[in-house]
């Protein structure tokens, strides 16, 4: 297996159907150890359609790159309210990938 896995956490905003179910949004990656782009992931948001969105924009990004474009790609395609809570999961995402990138 050529790939892992990591998992980044961050709070929902009130309001949200979600918070009914958590209190934090999670996304999680599976990468690629040579490259380290996105292979699939997964996110607790409350519907189906949101979950497949969110891993259709992250699917096949390289981590490699940093994650501001990630996160860009992000601010222009998703409109949900959990926006800046997907954009803080990531971020948290991306601290774990550095600390496993830096161990390499």
């Amino acid at each position: 297996m050529n790939t892992y896995f990591i998992a980044g956490h961050a709070k929902l905003p009130q309001g949200m159907a979600a918070r009914n179910l958590y209190d934090s949004i999670t996304i999680t990656l599976e990468l690629d150890f040579t490259y380290g782009v996105i292979v699939d992931s997964s996110c607790t948001l409350a519907t189906e359609h949101g979950r497949a969105y969110i891993r259709q924009l992250l699917r096949g990004y390289c981590l490699n790159d940093g994650v501001e474009k990630l996160i860009e790609n992000v601010q222009t395609h998703y409109r949900g309210k959990a926006g800046q809570a997907i954009e803080a999961a990531l971020k948290d995402v991306y601290l774990q990938f550095e600390l496993v990138a830096s161990k390499e």
